[in-house]
């Protein structure tokens, strides 16, 4: 698992940027799946993260930060679309 954290984690960062892409340009049907996918991805990049804290305290933080704001932009976009 360890050698392909990398590879779900820039994977998971281009589907949630797509995502949120989507949910911009075309409307928030389109943008829902590709980011929830994404962000699922780097939740479990950062679960995985999480066991071992003290080699990746560093990432981790980052991890929380990116997490709460495209949640945050979701929200908004939902309460957007109404």
């Amino acid at each position: 698992m360890k050698k392909y954290l990398k590879e779900i984690e820039i994977s998971g960062l281009i589907l949630t940027a797509i995502g949120v892409g989507l949910s911009y340009i075309k409307s928030i049907q389109y943008g829902v799946w590709p980011c929830g996918i994404g962000l699922f991805l780097l939740l479990l990049i950062f679960l995985y993260k999480a066991f071992h804290w003290k080699e990746y305290e560093r990432e981790n933080k980052q991890y929380i930060m990116i997490i709460l704001i495209c949640i945050f932009i979701l929200i908004l976009q939902m309460f957007k679309a109404r």
